[in-house]
């Protein structure tokens, strides 16, 4: 029996060498794609820092970083993860904010309260194409101007592995983890163009938020799960409560 990821690459990688050291079986189907979308931006010299809140959007930006002048420049990552891609990347100033967009705007508002940045500094905001919080418009309400650049887009996968479908159509999968709202309305589109919604909405569907699990309820499966906070260590907590309850 296996555990399903959604998650995408390269993230479930690291997903599945947990879950295989907790001494579970893994199958991968990614359910969102990364697409990067070309830099159409500006020189070094309009810019005086660079903002981040998705490691993805320094990655699909990274082979044309070296001609875009920004590596010079103060980049501020929203957490510890992000600003780790940053530094691989090549930038040498990263200024890591507490993890969420929220602390990111208020380590800009610091820095420029401590005379690190400007008031009226002009800044860019390294994107994906859904943004879920206006961080330009929270920042240019006080006094900063931000470029924002989609850098990537996440495209749902059409279709679920091979092995995933037969390992539904044979009963060999025990249950799935989802990590966000949009990757599980594509997981479900996919087994639902598959052929395999009935057999996948069966088992346990572990989900890392209330707002992914919705997702989940609305098409139907019966089996679903919350973790108790928004993180993957919670989200495997939650996964072993619900194999005990169907071995129960």
């Amino acid at each position: 029996m296996s555990i399903l990821v959604t998650r995408p690459h390269p993230y479930n990688a690291a997903t599945a060498d947990h879950l295989r050291a907790r001494g579970h079986t893994v199958l991968l189907a990614p359910a969102l794609k990364l697409e990067p979308v070309a830099f159409l931006g500006e020189s070094e010299a309009s810019f005086d820092a660079v903002l981040v809140t998705s490691a993805n959007a320094i990655r699909a930006v990274a082979p044309q970083l070296p001609d875009l002048g920004l590596l010079q420049l103060p980049l501020f990552a929203v957490g510890e993860h992000t600003a780790a891609a940053a530094r691989e990347a090549g930038f040498a100033e990263v200024i890591v904010a507490g993890g969420d967009a929220a602390s990111l705007r208020d380590k800009v508002m610091q820095s420029a309260r401590d005379k690190v940045l400007k008031k009226n500094s002009t800044l860019l905001y390294l994107a994906g194409a859904d943004l879920s919080r206006d961080l330009g418009g929270e920042l240019g309400a006080e006094g900063f101007r931000v470029v924002t650049q989609t850098t990537y887009r996440m495209a749902a996968v059409k279709h679920l592995p091979r092995e995933v479908c037969e390992g539904f159509a044979a009963h060999g999968i025990e249950a799935v983890l989802h990590y966000s709202r949009r990757s599980a309305c594509a997981f479900l589109d996919a087994a639902r163009d598959e052929g395999v919604e009935i057999s996948a909405l069966a088992i346990p569907h572990c989900c890392l938020s209330e707002t992914v699990a919705g997702v989940l309820r609305d098409a139907g499966a019966s089996q679903v799960l919350v973790a108790a906070t928004p993180d993957e260590t919670a989200l495997f907590d939650t996964l072993e409560r619900a194999l005990r309850t169907r071995l129960a």
